[in-house]
């Protein structure tokens, strides 16, 4: 009985984390950056890791980012750029040259942990 009991309690925390994460992602989406994007940065999610373990961007183009989640429910963010949500996309100005670290924001799993990938700003 106490095992189901900390069981049914650990889901709800996880549950409850997804929403705020959810709610969170809504607000810190990416604002459009200023002007058009000149072009499209798709990223594919599946199970646990990304369509490529880096990407690479020149330096003050403005890009679409659009994430495409193929299996399980994923998100992306960016360090210092911002985050993405499931099937959605948003612009970003790429103005600052360095190495980004891309990681999947919603709890998918086993793998979340290890889901990551490089933005390369060139």
């Amino acid at each position: 009985m106490k095992k189901t009991l900390i069981y049914l309690l650990a889901l709800t925390v996880v549950l409850v984390l997804a929403a705020c994460a959810k709610k969170e992602e809504t607000k810190n989406a990416a604002a459009p950056a200023a002007g058009n994007a000149s072009g499209e940065l798709k990223i594919t999610a599946t199970n646990w890791k990304f369509d490529q373990a880096e990407y690479k961007v020149k330096k003050g183009e403005t890009l679409n980012v659009k994430l495409e989640s193929k299996e399980g429910a994923h998100g992306i963010k960016i360090d210092k750029i911002g985050e993405v949500g499931a099937n959605k996309s948003g612009s970003f100005t790429f103005d600052k040259p360095g190495t980004y670290d891309i990681t999947c924001n919603v709890p998918c799993g086993s793998g979340h942990a290890t889901m990551k990938a490089k933005l390369i700003v060139e």
